[in-house]
């Protein structure tokens, strides 16, 4: 049995901000979570980690959409691809995500699929951040609206095709971005549903009222809002209209700057508030690297000034860090460090349905956790209950 204490930072709780507080962690489970002056007597059993006033608590945070990091991509299928992301994603605060495929040839996929499930069920290990489950991203969306999505592999959507991938998934895939205006996008829909995956309308050239008929077939999520869908037009609110709109809808935001204007980022927010906006990376291979080129879904990438751009110009996901996507927040709009971090924590928890162990600082729970600096860098990150990144502090 481990023991680990926590003490005198602020600590992020789920409706309120301790102003100095203390978590008592036991082998990867929060335990006790209170302010100093109810801390209990000296535990000789616990590790003690003596925080301070400026740093702040945060529970972690959950990447529902990732491609990659650190030179490594859910596509390669591998173990030690997944492995890779899962040592590099705690420096940025991430401590669980959605293993995120691309649009590929069906025995690609499979692949990854299989891969990812397997890693899931036997490779999770406390001091990583956690895969959680897949993400099927295409290849059931509109070759109109690919971007970097490889047009030559969409397929309609397909019930039995997903069973087959579903059964090599060993049932992980939690979230599935498609079109529905394709032909048996309703029917897909409604299957995904009654089967428990989060159905995300994203790629998607849809109209309103085709929008419209996603929700009430069961459609829940938005898929990197305003990018690769049909745009807001005051005579056809299309998806991204629909997304602002329809309260049933969650939508998932890249806020890097770049894929979407700081402007618009606020816009989003201001319609759907707090609870309706999920903060992604939809990060590829290249983040934490340098720039140069590098291949997403099997097409030449180039990453420079931040960006990672297909060879005609098309934005190929991007380099985000969360930590980073939690400070633009703050900066683009009026929202408070309590409910950015929402955005990236218990409302990706509420959607996957894993909020009795993930996604706050709360008893019982995981223990995944950020420190947060002055700053909002990250300090320290505890995937599990086991310390999974410490930032170097240089020495002047």
């Amino acid at each position: 049995m481990s023991r680990l204490l926590l003490k005198n930072a602020k600590i992020i709780l789920e409706n309120d901000l301790l102003d100095s507080g203390f978590i008592l962690i036991e082998n990867e489970k929060i335990i006790k979570v209170g302010s100093m002056d109810e801390l209990p007597p000296a535990d000789q059993a616990a590790e003690v980690i003596e925080l301070s006033p400026d740093q702040t608590i945060s529970p972690g945070f959950i990447d529902v959409h990732i491609h990659g990091a650190g030179g490594a991509d859910t596509m390669d299928a591998t173990p030690e691809a997944l492995a890779t992301m899962a040592e590099v994603l705690p420096a940025e605060g991430t401590t669980s995500f959605l293993a995120t495929t691309i649009t590929q040839e069906k025995e690609k996929i499979e692949a990854a699929l299989a891969n990812a499930a397997l890693y899931q069920k036997e490779q999770n290990s406390r001091g990583r951040a956690e895969v959680v489950g897949i993400h099927l991203e295409g290849p059931f969306i509109n070759e109109t609206r690919a971007g970097a999505q490889p047009k030559n592999h969409i397929l309609d959507p397909d019930i039995e095709l997903f069973k087959r991938w579903q059964a090599a998934a060993n049932h992980t895939i939690k979230l599935i971005t498609l079109a529905p205006e394709k032909a048996n996008g309703y029917e897909f829909i409604r299957y995904l549903r009654e089967n428990g995956v989060v159905a995300s309308i994203g790629h998607s050239d849809a109209i309103f009222t085709e929008m419209e008929k996603a929700v009430e077939a069961g459609a829940t999520q938005v898929t990197h809002l305003f990018n690769g869908m049909r745009g807001l037009h005051h005579r056809e609110p299309g998806v991204a209209g629909a997304a602002l709109l329809l309260k049933e809808l969650i939508v998932e935001m890249i806020a890097d700057g770049i894929h979407v204007r700081p402007e618009m980022i606020k816009l989003a927010l201001n319609a759907k508030g707090p609870d309706g906006m999920i903060l992604i990376t939809d990060s590829m291979r290249a983040k934490c690297l340098k720039n140069g080129h590098y291949d997403l879904g099997g097409q030449d990438v180039t990453v420079e000034n931040g960006q990672a751009l297909l060879a005609d110009g098309t934005l190929a996901g991007s380099i985000l860090k969360m930590k980073d996507s939690i400070k633009n927040m703050i900066d683009f709009t009026d929202i408070t460090l309590m409910e950015a971090v929402r955005l990236a924590s218990s409302n990706p928890a509420r959607q996957l349905n894993i909020c009795d162990r993930k996604g706050s600082i709360s008893e019982g729970k995981d223990a995944d956790l950020v420190v947060l600096d002055e700053n909002l860098e990250v300090a320290m990150t505890f995937c599990r209950g086991v310390k999974a990144f410490e930032r170097e502090v240089k020495l002047s």
